[in-house]
C-alpha cells in the first residue's frame, strides 16, 4: 500500500479526512507564525517608544503655528455639540454634561510640607480652604452611570486671594483643579484633538484614530488609551481616583496633580451594595454616605513634579509622566463632610457653576497645548451655555 496514505486505528483515512489533517497543520504554522509575527512587532513598537519617550525634555511651553485657527474650529465644533445635546430646558455642558452632584469641601494644606511644595494655595501647611467639589461623568450627554465612561471631578477652592489669571474674571477669587479618572490623555496636542474631536462630533468613534489610509496616521496607542479610560463606574464617586492629565505651574515648577481616596483619614465606612442598574446609581452612592449614613468622604490632593531630565514633556498629555521619574506628593487632604446635596437648588447652582483650569492665580498657571485649549473652549462654551439658560456668567 502507498506509503503516503495516512492511518488511524489501523485503517486509511478518506480523502475528506486527509484534506482536514493537513489544513490542521496549515493553521497551525499561520498561527504560529502569525504569533511570532505578532511578537516582533510589539518589541519593536516597544522598543521604539523606549527610544522616543526618553531622554530630556523642555520646561517651557512651545507653541506650534496655527494653533490658534484650530482652536477657533473646536470652539465652533464644541458650541455645535452643546446644541445638539440640549435638553428640554436646558443647554448642557459640551463634555461632562451629568453631574452625581456638588459637594461642599475642605481642603486642608498638609503640616510640614518642606519649602519647595509651600506654593500657591499650598503656601501656608494647616490653611483649610472652604470649596466646592462636582463629581461627573465625562460623556457630553447625560446617560446610565454603568455604561463605560470617563469620570470626572472639578475642584474649586474659595475666597483665594491674588490677581486671577484672566482679567475678565477678577470677582471670582477661586483655584480651580479639573481631573477625571485617568493619568494621560487620548490626544497629544491640539491639531491632533481638533481632528479627534471633529470625527467623535461627526459620530465617528473607533475611527477617529484612523484619520486616513496611511498606517503613519494612525493612532493606536491614543485608542487604546481611550478604551482604559472608558471603564466602568466605580462603586461610588469617592472611590476612584482623578488626575490632572495636563501640566500646571507649581510656583516655578511645572507640575500635574492628583486626587487619592484618604479612606484612613475618616470614620470607617462601608457602602451598602447599590442596584447598578438603577440610570443614576452614582448619585445614590454619594447620598447613601453623605446625607443617608452622614459619613464624610475623605482624599489626599498629590503633586507630581516634572523631572526635565526625564521624559515628561509639557506638550504631550498622552504621555504618562512615570512615578519612577517622579513620585507623587502629598500637599493637602480634602474632607467631604456629611450634609445634604441633592437638593433641587443646590442641583440648579451646581449646574450654573463654571469649572475651568484657568480660574486661578499664576502660582498654578496652566501650561502645555491642551491647556491652552482649555483656556479659549472652557470661556467660550460656558459663555454660550449660561447665556442661552439665561444666566448670568
Amino acid at each position: 500500500m502507498n506509503d503516503r496514505i495516512l492511518f488511524t486505528g489501523g485503517k486509511p483515512l478518506g480523502l475528506l479526512a486527509r484534506l482536514w489533517l493537513r489544513l490542521g497543520r496549515l493553521l497551525g504554522r499561520l498561527l504560529l507564525w502569525g504569533g511570532l509575527l505578532a511578537l516582533a512587532v510589539w518589541g519593536g513598537a516597544s522598543a521604539w517608544y523606549a527610544w522616543k519617550f526618553s531622554g530630556p525634555v523642555a520646561a517651557q511651553e512651545v507653541i506650534p503655528p496655527g494653533e490658534a485657527a484650530m482652536t477657533q474650529s473646536i470652539i465652533q465644533t464644541a458650541i455645535r455639540i452643546v446644541d445638539q445635546h440640549r435638553d428640554n430646558t436646558r443647554y448642557l455642558r459640551d463634555a461632562h454634561a451629568k453631574a452625581h452632584g456638588c459637594v461642599q469641601a475642605e481642603v486642608s494644606v498638609a503640616a510640614g510640607l518642606p519649602a519647595p511644595l509651600r506654593q500657591g494655595v499650598f503656601s501656608e501647611p494647616g490653611k483649610t480652604w472652604q470649596a466646592w467639589m462636582r463629581l461627573s461623568n465625562g460623556n457630553a450627554y447625560p446617560q446610565f452611570d454603568n455604561l463605560q465612561d470617563a469620570r470626572g471631578m472639578a475642584l474649586k477652592l474659595l475666597e483665594v486671594p491674588g490677581t486671577q489669571l484672566m482679567p475678565s474674571q477678577q470677582a471670582r477669587r477661586e483655584q480651580d483643579f479639573v481631573m477625571f479618572n485617568h493619568p494621560n490623555f487620548f490626544v497629544s496636542d491640539v491639531a491632533e484633538y481638533q481632528q479627534n474631536f471633529a470625527a467623535q462630533a461627526a459620530g465617528k468613534k473607533v475611527l477617529a484614530f484612523f484619520p486616513g489610509w496611511d498606517p503613519r496616521t494612525w493612532q493606536v496607542r491614543h485608542l487604546l488609551i481611550a478604551l482604559q479610560t472608558l471603564a466602568d463606574a466605580p462603586a461610588s464617586p469617592v472611590e476612584a481616583s482623578y488626575y490632572s492629565v495636563s501640566p500646571y505651574k507649581y510656583g516655578s515648577a511645572n507640575a500635574k496633580f492628583r486626587v487619592v481616596p484618604e479612606p484612613s483619614a475618616c470614620p470607617s465606612y462601608s457602602l451598602p451594595a447599590q442596584n447598578r442598574d438603577e440610570p443614576n446609581f452614582l448619585r445614590a452612592a454619594l447620598y447613601q454616605q453623605l446625607s443617608a449614613d452622614r459619613v464624610p468622604a475623605c482624599f489626599a490632593l498629590q503633586v507630581q513634579l516634572q523631572d526635565a531630565r526625564r521624559y515628561m514633556p509639557l506638550e504631550d498629555t498622552s504621555v504618562l509622566w512615570k512615578e519612577s521619574d517622579s513620585a507623587f506628593q502629598t500637599v493637602a487632604h480634602i474632607r467631604v463632610p456629611a450634609q445634604d446635596f441633592d437638593t433641587p437648588a443646590q442641583n440648579l447652582a451646581c449646574d450654573n457653576l463654571s469649572f475651568s483650569p484657568w480660574h486661578g492665580i499664576d502660582a498654578h498657571r496652566p501650561v502645555g497645548g491642551i491647556n491652552r485649549l482649555r483656556r479659549a473652549v472652557y470661556d467660550a462654551v460656558s459663555e454660550y451655555r449660561h447665556a442661552r439658560n439665561a444666566q448670568a456668567q
